[in-house]
């Protein structure tokens, strides 16, 4: 990729195969792998394949190509706000010859709110507060998944004080699936 923010290419193994990334300066995790995204993808465990996958935030598309690779009859949509990332996940997705994911620049899932989807993941932003991670991370897509899905994200651990309470208060099941080394992944449904 010949692109002024170019940093580096991250080669990345998932289940089979040999996943590669370039990441440009400025975006998440440029050094390697984000250790959050690496537990939530290696620990996503569905009932059945997905025919809709949405990921939220999706930075250099990790996420969401280690899902089209994985479930190849899926339609994949990724969206991230900042246009740099969704300029290397659409680069990222041909690299990996990935012809079942499409990026769009969105503000959460204002770009896609008349669609509906079978699971969604996100690696939640830390520092967007409390109001912001509930609405546009766990509200706005639980409202926005097929019957029978479900919403898996990760957060840093500072964040796991935060889930539980969002589940309380709006009656909603929040399973934490894995807890490892600074972020907790969960899965969470409508009760």
């Amino acid at each position: 990729m010949t692109d002024i923010y170019y940093k580096k290419e991250l080669k990345y193994k998932f289940e089979d195969k040999i996943l590669r990334f370039e990441v440009g300066n400025t975006l998440f995790s440029t050094f390697d792998i984000d250790h959050g995204t690496d537990i939530l993808v290696r620990h996503i465990k569905l009932e059945q394949n997905p025919k809709t996958i949405l990921d939220i935030g999706c930075g250099v598309g990790v996420i969401g190509i280690c899902l089209a690779s994985k479930y190849p009859d899926a339609k994949v949509t990724c969206v991230d706000r900042d246009l740099l990332a969704v300029r290397y996940t659409k680069n990222n997705t041909e690299k990996n010859n990935l012809s079942n994911l499409t990026t769009i620049g969105s503000v959460g899932m204002e770009e896609v709110k008349d669609e509906k989807f079978d699971l969604i993941v996100s690696n939640v932003p830390a520092k967007i507060g409390d109001e912001a991670i509930t609405q546009e991370f766990i509200l706005k897509p639980l409202d926005q998944l097929n019957e029978g899905g479900s919403l898996w994200i990760v957060v840093v651990s500072a964040l796991n004080r935060l889930i539980p309470k969002v589940a309380r208060d709006f009656n909603l099941s929040a399973i934490e699936v894995k807890k490892r080394s600074g972020h907790s992944v969960y899965r969470i449904t409508k009760k």
